[in-house]
């Protein structure tokens, strides 16, 4: 099995949930605080690969909930200083296995990439299940 380097939100219940499923395939999991690595547009911009930069972001942080960041509008070097300044707008997890990066945790893509030994639940695995349950706690 795989040594997955997973940058979280501590304290995520979603998280939380994408570690313990990882885990029960049979991967360690090295998890490490995505708020409080030293990012730079150079050690961020590999986890995005090829995906639009729309797809980059969090959609539940508060700065794009509000309209304050359109990451719609941005282009990659205004969503990587944007990120590096408040990583709270990065999709989560962020994942590294070997040399190969990765964001979000969409079960197909994981499942394809490592495997998740045939317990990718149905259910969606990114953001919070649960939009009535108070925010994640803030850093």
């Amino acid at each position: 099995m795989a040594d997955v380097i997973f940058f979280e939100k501590p304290g995520c219940g979603g998280n939380a949930r994408q570690k313990a499923l990882l885990e029960q395939a049979g991967h360690r999991v090295l998890a490490r605080d995505l708020l409080s690595e030293p990012w730079t547009p150079q050690t961020l911009r590999p986890f995005f690969g090829d995906r639009p930069v729309a797809d980059w972001f969090n959609r539940a942080a508060p700065a794009v909930k509000s309209g304050e960041v359109v990451p719609e509008s941005m282009d990659e070097a205004a969503a990587l200083e944007a990120m590096v300044e408040r990583p709270l707008l990065i999709r989560r997890p962020l994942m590294q296995v070997g040399d190969r990066r990765d964001c979000g945790f969409e079960t197909d893509r994981v499942d394809a990439w490592i495997g998740l030994g045939g317990s990718a639940p149905a259910q969606k695995m990114e953001g919070c299940l649960r939009p009535d349950m108070p925010p994640c706690p803030k850093p």
